[in-house]
């Protein structure tokens, strides 16, 4: 595998920065053991932000480690994704946290772990082995595991083959190809590509892989360890012109700005047949499953194509470490949050992970012979590298400033050129 993979994940904090933390050490650990008949009623609470097929699998999860476990409780929250980041900040400062939670891990997670509020797995019974490298080096920090990552996602177009078909299109292997594609949906009145960005993440897939394919892998890295060029570099420059470009084609849904992905009406517009793209992680295929089962055999997908006057190679893909789970350090039962954390990423867990919702483990030697998975597979084993989410990675106040310049970029209240030296002057504040 020629992975060369990023290694942080960050995910914006809404500008909000985690506060000194309820202490709890672990140096009592292993104290309960599994299958100990606990005396009174103990209440682990637990929230993450996954639902449909996954959340079901999750519960099957906590329900093998309840009957491990007698007298003990899982108190499962699903709480929204655009929801989710702010109400753990909020939760973590005000010392109230769940005793386990999801992340994306990298830079969002470190900012609790620096803080204290998240327990360090180093001294506990785990098998990290059984990890994807890439996987749980976004979980690590200065030697220190502080996650346990059960998923990965890529990022890849998925598409209409019954609108492909109609019109006679194909899987784009270039961007010129690619644009030939918008053009002649918009022609015969198919919304060419669905974006739901109002909050802002889903377009910044199109800035991370058009700089991505203009500059190449090393752009992001140079910007971001100062060590290379900035992010007023041409390419940045140019990927806010690809964007623009697109929006000036009628690329998009009307209104997609103030459209929210949670929702769902911006998948609708896709199962209905008027949008034939969307650019999205493979988070889709569970959304698929669950909510137009139907749409399945129609559903295809290709990646994100090369860009001829790019020097990006074209086997780079995005990706992202979700969901990963981790034990807050104001838990009253840290042993037993270890425990269950370790039965969310099991093998049976992880099986009935990628199995059920067409999700990729983040766990190895896990067989599927469901087709998008092996597809998206072997996109992972031939990526030259894996670039995680610029959010996930940037630290709080950049990040925030990412996602607002992109989207202005997409409204066209900002130019290419502004939005990269707003970026560039702040990373000089932040980051030299």
């Amino acid at each position: 595998m020629r992975q060369k993979a990023a290694t942080f994940v960050c995910i914006s904090m809404m500008g909000l920065f985690v506060l000194s933390a309820c202490g709890n050490s672990n140096e009592d650990a292993g104290t309960e053991s599994e299958g100990e008949n606990h005396q009174g009623d103990i209440v682990l609470e637990l929230w993450q932000n996954d639902a449909s097929e996954k959340e079901k699998v999750y519960q099957d999860a906590i329900a093998r480690f309840e009957d491990k476990n007698p007298g003990v409780t899982v108190n499962m929250q699903y709480i929204p994704n655009d929801d989710y980041k702010q109400r753990m900040v909020v939760a973590m400062s005000g010392g109230d946290p769940p005793d386990v939670f999801f992340s994306w891990g990298g830079s969002w997670l470190k900012e609790f772990a620096d803080a204290g509020q998240v327990v360090s797995l180093n001294d506990y019974d785990i098998d990290f082995d059984k990890f994807l490298d890439v996987a749980l080096t976004n979980t690590t920090f200065e030697d220190e595991v502080y996650g346990l990552p059960l998923g990965l996602t890529q990022t890849l177009f998925f598409y209409n083959k019954e609108i492909f078909n109609e019109y006679g299109l194909e899987e784009p292997q270039t961007y010129e190809e690619f644009l030939e594609i918008v053009d002649t949906l918009k022609e015969n009145d198919i919304i060419p590509i669905t974006l739901t960005n109002q909050t802002k993440w889903p377009g910044t897939y199109y800035l991370m892989y058009f700089a991505d394919r203009l500059g190449g892998e090393d752009l992001f890295q140079g910007a971001f360890n100062r060590d290379g060029t900035g992010f007023d570099d041409e390419s940045y420059v140019k990927a806010g012109e690809y964007i623009q470009d697109l929006v000036d084609r009628g690329a998009f849904n009307p209104g997609f700005n103030g459209v929210p992905y949670d929702a769902g009406q911006g998948r609708q517009l896709l199962y209905s047949g008027q949008s034939a793209m969307m650019l999205m992680t493979n988070t889709f295929i569970s959304s698929v499953r669950t909510e137009a089962p139907e749409f399945e055999e129609k559903l295809g997908m290709f990646e994100f194509p090369e860009i001829a006057e790019g020097n990006g190679d074209p086997s780079n893909v995005g990706g992202a470490t979700s969901p990963v789970w981790s034990v807050s350090s104001a838990t009253e039962h840290p042993d037993l949050a270890v425990e269950l954390i370790n039965e969310l990423t099991s093998i049976e867990t992880a099986e009935d992970y990628v199995n059920r919702t067409g999700s990729i483990a983040a766990i190895k030697g896990i067989e599927t012979d469901d087709p998008f998975i092996k597809r998206i597979d072997e996109i992972a084993a031939n990526a030259n590298d894996i670039h995680m989410p610029y959010d996930q990675t940037l630290p709080p106040a950049l990040a925030e400033l990412h996602l607002d310049t992109t989207q202005q970029l997409f409204g066209k209240t900002l130019t290419p050129e502004e939005a990269a030296s707003q970026m560039e002057e702040k990373a000089k504040e932040l980051l030299d």
